[in-house]
């Protein structure tokens, strides 16, 4: 399953807690992307949602393959922006921003840290959910949608002189 706040993780167990008199039952998820063990009310709307399906992927691929929407906004907004489409758990929602924030090899240089660390989180996201379905695959298509296959990885960035 997804959860929005953390992506892809794994119900481990229903459990029941009681706390005061209330009784309580819950979802044990365990994300592993964060080593984190969630308790998830299952009263509660959590928004956590089934792994994508393979056309949806495919959908959010072609999503990656469009151009860029280039916002004119104070960067504080958009990132503001990005953030919550991140942390929304749409699938849709993550491949725009990871498309909107891809840049290729001669611009990363130009990119601000935040910047960087927005399009790794969402990259990150979109990629552990994509490798449930297509297993190693996954970071391959993306980068091929997204035209990144010759992009260092992020401790390899050659510097800009």
């Amino acid at each position: 399953m997804v959860y929005p706040k953390h992506g892809v993780g794994k119900i481990l167990a229903i459990e029941k807690a009681v706390i005061g008199d209330i009784s309580i039952t819950f979802y044990k998820v365990f994300v592993e992307k964060e080593k984190l063990t969630l308790s998830i009310p299952l009263n509660q709307q959590s928004h956590l949602r089934p792994i994508s399906s393979i056309n949806q992927i495919n959908k959010a691929i072609n999503i990656l393959k469009s151009k860029p929407k280039i916002k004119r906004t104070m960067w504080s907004r958009r990132a503001q922006e990005y953030d919550q489409k991140i942390n929304s758990g749409k699938l849709y929602q993550l491949a725009e921003v990871v498309k909107d924030l891809n840049k290729k090899t001669d611009v990363i240089a130009e990119q601000s840290y935040s910047e960087r660390q927005l399009f790794e989180k969402a990259y990150e996201r979109l990629k552990s959910e994509l490798e449930v379905v297509l297993g190693e695959k996954a970071k391959i298509k993306i980068d091929k949608a997204l035209k990144r296959a010759d992009i260092p990885p992020e401790n390899e960035v050659k510097p800009a002189y």
